[in-house]
């Protein structure tokens, strides 16, 4: 099956392309575009070195690699990303260092996060006074059980 067509600016000629690590992978490989290091808790903005074009219809979510937040403790302040189809400019990510007592040393060119392509729907909204019952109503925050 074909995938879905995605133009892709290198911003960082250094790095490679972003590329699914086996065939029926959902997230792209994002790559650092920087050296940077964390302190606990700090947080940065991390370039990943590309620009893309994502097609109307659809939306990019970046996402951490699952590797690094349990060995190292590498995630996103804002986990997903979106990535909206007319935004044009670098992919970045807001990193924070999870880890309460080791620094994150993030290297250039280390696969830092993942991005994966979904189809959106948009909603038209109808403004009402009430809503339908549900068996769950407003219950919410671990109302099912923990």
């Amino acid at each position: 099956m074909p995938g879905i067509p995605l133009r892709i600016k290198r911003l960082d000629k250094g790095l490679p392309l972003p590329s699914y690590a086996h065939d029926s992978d959902a997230g792209l490989d994002l790559y650092s575009a920087e050296d940077r290091t964390l302190a606990p808790f700090e947080r940065a903005l991390v370039g990943t070195g590309i620009a893309v074009a994502i097609p109307e219809g659809h939306a990019g979510f970046v996402q951490p690699r699952s590797g690094l937040a349990i060995d190292r403790g590498l995630s996103f302040v804002n986990t997903p990303g979106l990535i909206d189809s007319h935004y044009r400019g670098e992919v970045r990510v807001i990193a924070i260092n999870m880890d309460p007592g080791e620094h994150l040393h993030i290297r250039r060119g280390a696969k830092i996060a993942q991005l994966v392509i979904q189809a959106v729907g948009t909603a038209s909204l109808i403004e009402v006074d009430d809503l339908d019952a549900t068996h769950r109503g407003e219950n919410g925050f671990g109302s099912t059980g923990v």
